[in-house]
């Protein structure tokens, strides 16, 4: 298996380098049309030394905003500032939220929008109120970061409803889903 041995040329890639992964497989390839391609920034080797845990970080978000749309994407940022996430985390979650990347949770659907501060602080507002601290929302928003981008009242709200009423979830059972599955605010019941 590539990646097995100190001799693998995965310790050679710069960079510049182009590099083709395929999800189930260690195996690296520029055949095949279906893996996703993207270019190096760094490769990190796990602290013990583990041929098996390559680690590929990603480059920075890029999104391309108007003036005033940057403005209001900036003040969406210090909306998240509170979780203590990386500049690159922040725009990465509202990228995925918003439709400025591609996120498998919304597929083809998501049209590209910039998020607006009034709705994102509503949302992060009524999250709080489930009895999720900042801690717990953190890790909602890695796991799960679109449901900044859902309609609060006829998904988020109306989810927990059905929770409530229908599966008498509430409180600390709720809290603990949300952690554990925070996409049940977004589905469609």
């Amino acid at each position: 298996m590539v990646g097995n041995s100190l001799a693998s040329p995965l310790l050679y890639l710069t960079p510049s380098d182009t590099v083709t992964v395929a999800r189930a497989s260690a195996a690296l390839s520029t055949s095949s049309p279906n893996l996703a391609t993207s270019k190096v920034t760094s490769l990190a080797w796990p602290p013990r030394l583990s041929a098996k845990k390559w680690v590929v970080h990603a480059s920075a978000v890029t999104v391309d905003l108007s003036e005033e749309e940057k403005k209001t994407w900036e003040r969406c940022r210090d909306a998240l500032s509170v979780f203590n996430f990386s500049n690159e985390e922040e725009d990465k979650i509202l990228a995925k939220a918003f439709g400025q990347i591609h996120s498998p949770y919304w597929g083809e659907e998501r049209k590209k929008e910039v998020p607006s501060y009034e709705a994102l602080s509503k949302t992060l507002d009524y999250l709080r109120s489930l009895a999720l601290s900042d801690d717990d929302l953190c890790k909602l928003l890695k796991k799960f970061p679109e449901v900044l981008g859902c309609r609060l009242e006829d998904e988020v709200k109306n989810n927990v409803k059905v929770l409530e009423k229908d599966w008498g979830i509430k409180g600390k059972p709720l809290r603990n889903l949300l952690l554990r599955n925070p996409k049940v605010l977004g589905y469609n019941i």
